[in-house]
């Protein structure tokens, strides 16, 4: 899925880098009608084959876009994350990954 962050005031670049310190992956990449540096980029590519591998349903990917939200909201149209959520968020996203571990 491609995300525009435009509304959000943050770039692709930024929010792929936070998202990585809350141990989430996500790819920076160019939006249609994208007027920033394809260095830049002003949206993120998300996908799913790392949750459906590990097993995640309808609930646990709830979760992380909830996760994702609470990351790029705490931005603040800046190219820093708030550090106390970023934290709360990558406990969590470990949690949930040890109940769901990539080989069983």
């Amino acid at each position: 899925m491609l995300v525009d962050l435009r509304p959000k005031g943050v770039t692709g670049k930024a929010t792929e880098h936070e998202l990585e310190k809350a141990l989430m992956t996500c790819n920076k990449n160019g939006v249609p009608f994208d007027t920033a540096p394809f260095t830049i980029t002003s949206g993120v590519r998300l996908g799913t084959p790392a949750g459906t591998t590990r097993g995640f349903g309808e609930a646990e990917f709830q979760q992380i876009g909830h996760w994702i939200a609470d990351v790029v909201s705490s931005m603040n149209g800046g190219d820093e994350a708030d550090p106390i959520v970023v934290a709360a968020v990558a406990a969590q996203v470990r949690e949930l990954t040890h109940r769901f571990p990539i080989y069983g």
